[in-house]
């Protein structure tokens, strides 16, 4: 199993005494839209308005164990840059924080709260990884912290499966948003560990940025030239060969949803449910509301994010207005 069980309960154990446990709620609305009980577990609790500190939180704590860190260096499009912020901040170290030009302002707001360093380059993460892995290279003290690759990180998200378990134990199905692939490697990792009976677990990416769609369908890596979508959590181009191998062996289906869906989703969770959601964090919630989606007597939708910004916040109200 790629995430140990070892690991999902050290993570449990740690993380417990610095997040809150987060909200697994009642969606009405969505529930009449199925033909069973639909919740939300809303990752939106956490600090700094995303599930990401899970996972960033006990990367870094692991890993000051094992060697001196001085300095924590990380790319991202905003909410693994904030939660590796806050993870810094907590644990008493510097960090820095490669962003493609023209981030999320909101997400690039928190990061500079935090107090880390930020870093500006490129179109989209590519060069933002590349500036990440020179400066990791060039200082022994640095730890590059990268939530598609890292090997401790997806411990930390596993720790979401374990409260779903816990709160609702006759899950059936769980939609889970997939950018890199860490959040539901985790999770589905936990699950088959954990759940006494099958839970289906069903990743949900962007139409306008499917690379680990289509990987996970055709069984190989396979890059696409372009992620420009609203959803930037889900905004993926480059798969990892060891995570399509993962994905392949612990995800159930893999569904797409367009830059519509995903505001419709965002509508709908502000105004019915009085849940705030960025687009990667409606994703889920996106695709349970697609004609034909598959659900059970209770299916969970993961709400990973809320740091929405003002833009797509008023195109998601007047959508369809």
């Amino acid at each position: 199993m790629p995430v140990p069980l070892s690991s999902v309960r050290e993570a449990q154990g740690f993380l417990k005494q610095h997040l809150p446990r987060t909200r697994l709620v009642a969606a009405p609305s969505i529930s009449r839209r199925t033909s069973g009980h639909v919740y939300l577990k809303l990752e939106t609790d956490l600090p700094t308005g995303s599930f990401k500190p899970r996972g960033a939180l006990y990367a870094l704590w692991v890993n000051l164990a094992r060697r001196r860190v001085r300095e924590v260096v990380a790319c991202s499009t905003g909410n693994h840059g904030a939660a590796v912020a806050y993870a810094a901040k907590l644990l008493g170290m510097s960090a820095t924080i490669f962003l493609p030009e023209n981030p999320n302002p909101v997400k690039r707001a928190k990061i500079a709260e935090l107090g880390a360093r930020i870093v500006e380059q490129g179109p989209d993460l590519v060069e933002a990884f590349e500036l990440a892995s020179v400066r990791a290279q060039a200082d022994e003290d640095v730890y590059f912290l990268n939530d598609a690759t890292d090997p401790d990180l997806p411990a930390g998200p596993a720790t979401i499966a374990c409260e779903i378990l816990e709160d609702l134990p006759g899950v059936e199905v769980i939609y889970v948003p997939m950018g890199d692939t860490a959040l539901i490697r985790g999770v589905a990792s936990a699950i088959k560990h954990l759940a006494k009976k099958k839970v289906k677990i069903i990743g949900v990416q962007a139409e306008r940025a499917p690379a680990y769609c289509l990987s996970w369908k055709q069984g190989q890596t396979i890059s696409t030239e372009s992620c420009d979508t609203i959803a930037d959590g889900l905004a993926t181009r480059t798969p990892d060969a060891a995570n399509v191998r993962e994905i392949r062996e612990l995800v159930d289906d893999v569904r797409l949803v367009s830059e519509e869906e995903m505001l419709v989703a965002i509508r709908r969770l502000l105004i019915e449910e009085h849940v705030v959601a960025e687009p990667s964090g409606a994703a889920a919630t996106a695709a349970l509301l697609q004609r034909g989606a598959e659900v059970g007597e209770n299916t969970v939708a993961l709400v990973t994010g809320a740091n929405i910004t003002l833009e797509v916040l008023r195109r998601a109200v007047n959508f369809g207005s």
